[in-house]
């Protein structure tokens, strides 16, 4: 019978990524963890003997008593441990062969596998963490800048968490308030006054379930910022051949990645990094020089220019004014080219950043509006990376003066989003007098959805399916 969430069994893990390192680490939790580690622990009274957050040094065993590896144990007493449950850690050398001999060894004692997430579900369980602060765990593990990962931190704070209950605590109140007046028949209700307000589908605490509106907007709009700092943005290098696209490419990343030489055309195919601007994560590409090319390899490498066009958050369009495009430049602020790369996309248009290239040579004209810059000795990058940064924030939104919270996952932004659409639908009910025996379900429905995101309302299958995306060992 396979393994399912939601047991207590003794679990065992590797909790850093497989391969040849110095040390690993391998986690147990569930009943009676530590007797059963002491029965493959060359100490066994040592080990459980040892009081909550202690270390103990010795030996992994083998069935026949053989030394496997020279290991120190965490030790963890319930309920003050990650998951809430007695549990250890086993801090082990880094081999393969010796990951695996504890790993089978802890099964002779009777551990299993542990399942995704596993550790972090029980930790949900024990209510040793909500789902905001479970899921900020794994943003954590993927977190690719500073930035992230202090986003992340706050949400394990539970910044999130306590910004959700206290507008969840809002609506309650407005809730109580419907529902107590939807207790009493209209026999008992006077027919003026605060009462026949009610009657006539007024919402009481009105202002409370507006200012829960407010905040759960604020919130909704928080999710693409989080979401450029989490996952980061696409930022596409155009324009035509040998503009210095590849030049300002190796500027940017700070090393020579793509080759650069004076022949138009070196670069056929397209390439790519990942850096940090201002703590965005950004995955930077370089690509061919768009023009009508007649060769067929620089025309595939042209076509795949213009599918990564069609995907960016940001373009940076290069101009060689060199190559004899003043004229058009100043004209119009733009070559012929730079339009084809606004090419149309399902949802957004994507910010295009225009750069007069080479301005060590070719100083741009006095009341030119592009960005001079010499991707060969970095003038003028310092600002090209703040009108970069300016540009995605105005595309993705900035963080509130003073905002500590923000949505983490497309879960969150779901439910919050449901429980906007079911507030907006309420108030706008009883802006139009209708009865509250409307209003209420409504409410109710709010409520819920915010229940969802902290985990106080969920179902096993939910459970089961978001703590699957989880890594093992967490």
């Amino acid at each position: 019978m396979s393994p399912a969430y939601g047991d207590d069994s003794p679990i065992a893990a590797l909790a850093t990524p497989p391969g040849e390192s110095a040390l690993a680490l391998i986690r147990t939790s569930g009943k009676d963890a530590v007797d059963r580690l002491a029965a493959v622990f060359s100490r066994p009274g040592a080990l459980r003997r040892a009081p909550g957050n202690t270390v103990v040094y010795g030996w992994i065993t083998g069935p026949g008593g053989e030394r496997l590896d020279q290991v120190m144990v965490s030790v963890f007493r319930a309920p003050r441990s990650f998951t809430g449950e007695e549990g250890a850690e086993i801090a082990c050398h880094g081999g393969s062969a010796v990951i695996r001999g504890v790993l089978g060894a802890l099964r002779d004692a009777g551990f299993r596998d542990a399942l995704p997430g596993e550790f972090s579900f029980r930790a949900f369980m024990n209510g040793k963490l909500d789902l905001t602060r479970a899921e900020s765990v794994m943003e954590l593990v993927f977190a690719k800048t500073g930035r992230s990962r202090d986003r992340a931190l706050g949400r394990l704070s539970g910044a999130l968490e306590q910004e959700i209950r206290g507008i969840n605590a809002l609506l309650v109140q407005v809730l109580a308030g419907a529902e107590l007046f939807l207790d009493y028949s209209e026999d008992e209700v006077s027919p003026g006054g605060e009462d026949g307000d009610e009657a006539a589908g007024r919402l009481p605490q009105r202002a409370r379930a507006e200012e829960a509106l407010g905040r759960l907007r604020t919130l909704a709009a928080s999710y693409r910022l989080e979401k450029l700092y989490r996952e980061g943005a696409l930022a596409v290098i155009a324009g035509r051949p040998n503009a210095g696209k590849s030049s300002l490419f190796n500027r940017l990343l700070k090393e020579d990645r793509a080759i650069v030489t004076e022949i138009p055309g070196t670069t056929r195919d397209w390439i790519e990094a990942w850096i940090s601007l201002e703590g965005i994560p950004l995955r930077l590409v370089d690509t061919a020089g768009l023009h009508d090319a007649q060769d067929p390899v620089e025309r595939l490498g042209i076509a795949r220019t213009r599918e990564l066009l069609a995907q960016a958050d940001l373009i940076l369009y290069v101009i060689d004014p060199s190559a004899g495009f003043e004229e058009e430049v100043m004209k119009r602020g733009f070559c012929p080219d730079q339009r084809s790369a606004r090419t149309p996309r399902p949802h957004r248009e994507a910010a295009v950043l225009t750069m007069w290239n080479k301005a060590d040579r070719f100083p741009p004209p006095p009341d030119s509006s592009l960005l001079a810059l010499s991707a060969k000795t970095g003038e003028g990058i310092p600002e090209l990376i703040a009108a970069m940064v300016a540009a995605l924030e105005a595309d993705f939104g900035t963080a509130e003066a003073g905002a500590s919270a923000g949505l983490g996952s497309p879960r969150q932004k779901e439910l919050v989003d449901r429980a906007v659409a079911s507030l907006e639908e309420a108030l706008d009910l009883s802006d139009r007098a209708e009865p509250l025996d409307l209003v209420a379900p409504l409410l109710r429905d709010a409520v819920n959805a915010l229940g969802e995101i902290t985990g106080e309302v969920s179902t096993a299958d939910i459970l089961e399916a978001m703590f699957s995306r989880f890594c093992v060992g967490k």
